[in-house]
């Protein structure tokens, strides 16, 4: 199993350089990966950074760690647009990109108050035509595409991703809803949600990865899967046996969750705890 660190792209964390320099540390921490938040707004004034010019400075600060925002909600997004800033960061960090995506959760203040699709069911119907959209330009040949949402005439996109078949997709849902897990499972990775922080049982999870890996064998599908849980740990013992209680269940990827809750701050509004935040990614992963 692999180890990320989760962190927002708002607040304090509001600020590409900011998270530049906390992703150098957690590389040289000895985490696997780094991801942050796709937000644009919030329900009170908050100071908040583009994800994909954050991951740009994030790209040229480290040299090992995956990297990739955890998720990208495609109805609010070109998706054209989208397969070039993909590919560009692909290649920009040398083919260690991953591609989270999913409805988009969030307040109204992202959907209704900024004139977005408000309907799920329409924004899921818009994410699978966008993620065909995505997958065909990214192919680096003529593509043409006729959805209800999308439309792409004669477009022929290079240069071709560094990754192959093409940069990794997680797909995130929150459990037990069954449309975005079988989504997931066309596609690299599954990113179940559960609860308001994202963290679930053990049975919740072993549930989850069990209907995915059905769905996928039902798809007859192949090729590298990861399956990726959001938690919490502490440093030692403790952390170690709960990572690994779900690295038996299946997951491939722990991404620690570093919100101003887990700290004992339970308001997005007030100062966060920058420091504990900061020293939980240097303490490392909970290696097994």
């Amino acid at each position: 199993m692999k180890f990320g660190v989760y962190a927002p792209n708002l607040g304090p964390y509001g600020n590409a350089r900011a998270l530049a320099v906390l992703a150098r540390e957690a590389e040289d921490a000895g985490w696997d990966g780094f991801f942050i938040w796709d937000h644009i707004a919030r329900t009170w004034p908050v100071g908040m950074v583009d994800p994909w010019v954050a991951l740009a400075a994030i790209a040229v600060a480290t040299s090992r760690v995956c990297i990739g925002v955890l998720v990208t909600p495609i109805p609010r997004r070109r998706p054209w647009k989208l397969a070039r800033e993909i590919v560009s960061l692909d290649h920009l960090s040398g083919g260690r990109l991953v591609f989270g995506v999913g409805l988009g959760s969030g307040y109204g203040t992202e959907w209704e108050g900024l004139g977005e699709e408000t309907d799920p069911k329409v924004r899921g119907r818009m994410l699978d035509e966008g993620l065909a959209v995505l997958d065909g330009l990214w192919k680096g040949e003529p593509f043409s595409y006729t959805g209800q949402h999308y439309h792409v005439k004669d477009a022929h996109f290079l240069p071709r991703p560094v990754q192959s078949p093409r940069v990794p997709i997680w797909v995130a849902g929150y459990w037990p809803n069954r449309a975005p897990m079988r989504r997931a499972a066309c596609w690299d990775g599954m990113f179940p949600l559960y609860d308001r922080y994202g963290v679930g049982r053990l049975d919740e999870f072993i549930e989850s990865v069990a209907f995915v890996l059905e769905q996928r064998a039902q798809l007859d599908a192949s090729g590298p899967f990861d399956v990726v849980y959001r938690g919490m740990s502490q440093p030692g013992t403790e952390g170690v046996e709960r990572a690994a209680q779900f690295a038996e269940a299946g997951a491939t990827w722990w991404i620690e969750h570093l919100v101003p809750m887990v700290f004992g701050v339970d308001d997005w509004q007030v100062d966060w705890p920058v420091e504990a935040m900061r020293e939980r990614v240097l303490q490392g992963p909970p290696r097994l």
